[in-house]
């Protein structure tokens, strides 16, 4: 028996087409970590994303590499990491989540025999940007 969960009335799109619908982020009570919900549009084939968490001062607080996602809706807990001797803040911040959605191209061929493959850098698709705050 076969069971299939994608939506007939949703049609894979090409990687050009492919674009970030909802992203989420909600601090846990704790203050160190952040519920993250990503999803993406409907894909022909599995993208990549990248997920940093700043603060006000841009200090990279967290981050987390997705590669070739098989799922278009992904669910993470990232753990946050602040600089400086104290741990959590004591009041009420500002934080930045911002998503890079991308393609990494295949190694280009190398020109001679027993030269390393080089690595293209990858196609973005689709950036997203979102504020949130720790209480």
């Amino acid at each position: 028996m076969d069971i299939f969960f994608q939506d007939p009335n949703e049609i894979p799109l090409p990687p050009d087409e492919v674009r970030i619908r909802e992203l989420q982020a909600s601090a846990f009570p704790d203050g160190q970590r952040v519920r993250v919900i990503l999803e993406v549009d409907p894909f022909q084939k599995r993208p990549s994303a990248e997920l940093t968490i700043r603060d006000a001062g841009s200090n990279l607080l967290a981050a987390a590499s997705v590669i070739e996602s098989m799922t278009r809706k992904i669910e993470l807990t990232l753990h946050l990491r602040f600089p400086g001797p104290s741990s959590a803040p004591t009041k009420p911040a500002a934080y930045t989540l911002s998503v890079v959605l991308f393609y990494q191209a295949p190694p280009e061929e190398p020109s001679a025999p027993g030269q390393t493959p080089l690595l293209l850098p990858p196609k973005v698709v689709d950036e997203k940007t979102i504020t949130f705050q720790i209480i």
